[in-house]
């Protein structure tokens, strides 16, 4: 009676194990192939995909390996197979992402996510079937079996996905807990050969040699939370928060703040100042105020926009979501309290709870792949309209292949909702290329005295104010102003931002991934 107390209980155990493995993986997922792909619309949707087809292979192959006869040990050796599976994904995930690359962006992430999650999610679906066969005792009680094994395997699912997304990857990190889950299934692998008299004592055995391979693995998991290893020297920080993957690099282009893979800001690691082109060009609607005034920015990043306009005497609410951005920009940025008055919440919610009115607002939150939808509508740019001044100028950042891409005509489209008046600042040569445009928005007339732009300085003695100058005269001798008729009006209802931005993901992502000096340490 009391072996089978414990057999039970085992039992149910694994059931509770694998349901908790399930959404720890597919969530892992996110982090695993977002540094490489972006963390976009299309990846999300591959890793439901190949989950849900996954575990109805897994449902299917279950329930007919249990009818040839149920065994403890046979269920602990499903467990096994998908534990050794996770501990070994990090060795093998690299590899794959390069050979399916070529494949265009929605192909690939497919194929990645498939080759990679696919196995192990397949074997824990064959868990719940089986169990039910080895617990219903007569045909009277499959039902009530079955609902409650499949109701333990949901309630893990449930908290595995609580304990994931908020504590575990920003506290433990992405490549120690895919394999802690590993070692997880490992132990319940042990367990459910260890308690099967007849067939399980030789298996758990092996299994306590693989779990000790298993914290091997863990205890030897590279860099986490700022900590440097020798091989990568240029790798300043890399910080798993819960909205993105966080890197610190020290390359020749100077220091790199990375977000998911996608550049975010550069600068020179000595003076802070921005080498990123786009940072000059914003600083071009300053020109239409005699004075300083008033500036709310939405996203932060490495706090260069803020640094810029705070050395010109303006006063800046900057509003970042991500608390972990706001440390990055001041440990590793230069960033400063005086610099901007920081608020750690989402621009749209913002917007909608604070009611200060400013002279320009720059919404600067948008990356390759990740573009904020809620922030790129007609709805939200209506937000952004009542909290500017009767003069006020929006500028928005946002990254194309092209001068003429049709995200520049939506986003334009958009904006000529909720405004009169819309200008896109070019920055890439040759104008069919990658590269950032400055869109400004206001319903006043957008021109200035032109002198304020300044004449190019000496390279030689100041490179990067030389840069930024000879940037904000060529935006500006050959702004635009993009035609509507060719875009989508974006809006919280219908936004088809994520379908526009694939094209500009996949040429950014391909142009990281060549550069020799950003390759291996960008993922």
């Amino acid at each position: 009676m009391l072996w089978s107390a414990v057999k039970h209980l085992v039992l149910y155990t694994v059931v509770f194990v694998a349901g908790a493995a399930v959404l720890a993986i597919e969530i892992l997922g996110t982090r695993i192939l977002g540094p490489f792909y972006g963390v976009s619309l299309f990846l999300w949707s591959a890793l439901i995909t190949v989950t849900l087809v996954a575990l109805s292979a897994g449902y299917w192959l279950g329930g007919r390996w249990a009818d040839r006869g149920a065994h403890l040990s046979r269920l602990g050796w499903l467990l096994a197979a998908a534990g050794v599976w996770l501990v070994g994904v990090p060795l093998i995930a690299r590899p794959l992402l390069v050979v399916a690359e070529p494949f265009g962006l929605r192909l690939a992430v497919l194929v990645a996510a498939f080759v990679l999650f696919a196995p192990p999610l397949t074997l824990l679906g064959m868990v719940t079937p089986y169990a039910i066969r080895l617990r219903a005792a007569s045909l009277a009680e499959v039902g009530r079996t079955a609902g409650n094994l499949y109701a333990l395997s949901t309630l893990a699912s449930v908290l595995a996905a609580l304990a994931t997304g908020f504590w575990l990857i920003p506290t433990v990190g992405v490549t120690r807990l895919l394999r802690l889950v590993g070692a997880m299934l490992l132990l319940g692998a042990a367990a459910a050969c260890g308690s099967d008299r007849k067939k399980g004592r030789g298996a758990s055995v092996l299994l306590t040699v693989g779990l000790s391979l298993a914290g091997f693995g863990i205890a030897s998991t590279g860099l986490r939370h700022g900590k440097t290893p020798a091989a990568d020297p240029g790798l300043i920080a890399l910080i798993d928060s819960p909205y993105a993957e966080i890197r610190v690099v020290d390359a020749e282009q100077g220091r790199i703040l990375l977000i998911d893979g996608g550049v975010h800001t550069v600068v020179d690691p000595e003076t802070w100042r921005s080498r990123f082109d786009y940072v000059a060009v914003v600083d071009i609607a300053k020109h239409f105020f005699s004075k300083p005034g008033r500036l709310l920015l939405i996203g932060l990043g490495g706090g260069s926009v803020a640094k810029s306009f705070a050395r010109d005497g303006w006063r800046i609410d900057a509003v970042e979501i991500d608390p972990a951005i706001v440390d990055v920009a001041r440990r590793h940025f230069g960033f400063v309290d005086g610099d901007a008055r920081v608020f750690t919440t989402d621009g749209r919610a913002f917007l909608r709870s604070h009611h200060d009115a400013y002279d320009i607002v720059v919404i600067d939150a948008f990356g390759s792949s990740a573009i904020p939808f809620h922030l790129i509508t007609v709805e939200a740019f209506e937000l952004v309209a009542r909290h500017l001044r009767p003069r006020g100028v929006l500028a928005i950042n946002i990254e194309a292949v092209g001068w003429r891409d049709p995200i520049v005509a939506s986003v334009a489209a958009t904006l000529g909702r909720a405004f009169t008046r819309v200008v896109a600042l070019p920055i890439a040569e040759p104008p069919n290329t990658l590269g950032n445009l400055i869109l400004l928005a206001s319903d006043r007339v957008l021109e200035f005295d032109e002198e304020r732009l300044g004449r190019p300085l000496d390279y030689l003695a100041d490179p990067d104010a030389h840069r930024a100058v000879v940037q904000q005269n060529h935006a500006w001798d050959n702004r635009f102003a993009p035609d509507p008729r060719r875009g989508s009006v974006f809006s919280d209802d219908l936004n088809p931002v994520d379908v526009l931005a694939e094209r500009i993901n996949l040429e950014a992502r391909k142009g990281l991934h060549e550069s020799a000096s950003l390759r291996k340490l960008a993922w």
